[in-house]
């Protein structure tokens, strides 16, 4: 299989089946420091949406797949770079909906895109989306993600409102907390504030274990993750610590591990 891996076994999420979008690897609109897919090339920062790969040929995949499938939570849309910059990414969630087996499927995010309304659109189509936010204004965004020179986390703060307003589905936040970058109490606080005004029904407050783009990008020790969690707190919200990645599943192939890893490197320790 060329554009599946996985089954990835998730905290959050369970058991899922990732589909990768990314063609080449590492298309992102973002060059974030704690990436654990390393420092892309300049090239592929972008903001560009293209039809690479051909849908029509990662569906083909999912339909080879499915006879022999395993149980999954979740086929998901992630991979080696941002799933929204495929133009018809919202063609997986069809597929899936259109399935018999019960599937639900999963967008990764790290919401770039939703300023724009087609993207908006697409990705509602799924029954879980996870967005993003360890910034909070366009220095400190400019900082943690080195973001295409294009993005302003004013206007994506914007997409995350209307894409609240227009999504029923369940909308999760990733905070990625940094040591000396993003973990102050202060800090915390004007993220936790931003989050409020799109109410995302749970945050993940998530930090290194595995290799990082920014070698100086190290793990936050669980004292702080815990008080920072405090911060996040409040208004029906669930929030979540994430210190550690679950082990793959043992009945993976030797090719399915290396796709696998490939995507999601051996973790640190």
């Amino acid at each position: 299989m060329r554009y599946l891996f996985g089954p990835v076994l998730s905290r959050r999420y369970g058991t899922s089946l990732g589909v990768d979008l990314s063609l080449p690897p590492k298309t992102c609109t973002l060059n974030c420091r704690f990436c654990q897919l390393g420092d892309p090339p300049l090239s592929r920062l972008t903001v560009t949406r293209t039809d690479s790969p051909p849908i029509a040929d990662v569906l083909d995949e999912l339909r080879c797949w499915l006879p022999e499938a395993p149980p999954v939570d979740f086929i998901t849309a992630s991979g080696s770079g941002e799933p929204t910059l495929h133009a018809r990414f919202g063609d997986l969630f069809r597929f899936v909906r259109a399935e018999r087996g019960g599937y639900k499927s999963l967008l990764l995010t790290n919401g770039t895109l939703l300023p724009l309304p087609e993207v908006r659109r697409e990705a509602a189509l799924a029954d879980v989306v996870k967005i993003s936010l360890h910034a909070w204004d366009q220095e400190s965004f400019e900082r943690t993600v080195r973001p295409h020179p294009s993005l302003r986390l004013d206007a994506i703060l914007d997409g995350y409102r209307a894409f609240r307003n227009e999504f029923a589905g369940r909308l999760d936040l990733e905070v990625f907390i940094m040591p000396g970058v993003n973990d102050s109490l202060e800090q915390a606080r004007r993220i936790a504030a931003l989050a409020r005004s799109f109410s995302p029904d749970s945050i993940s407050l998530n930090t290194a274990v595995r290799p990082t783009a920014d070698p100086g990008i190290t793990a936050c020790p669980p004292g702080r993750l815990a008080d920072l969690k405090e911060i996040f707190e409040g208004g029906g919200t669930a929030v979540s610590v994430s210190r550690s990645q679950p082990p793959p599943p043992d009945n993976l192939s030797p090719e399915e591990r290396a796709a696998l890893a490939l995507r999601h490197p051996t973790k640190i320790g």
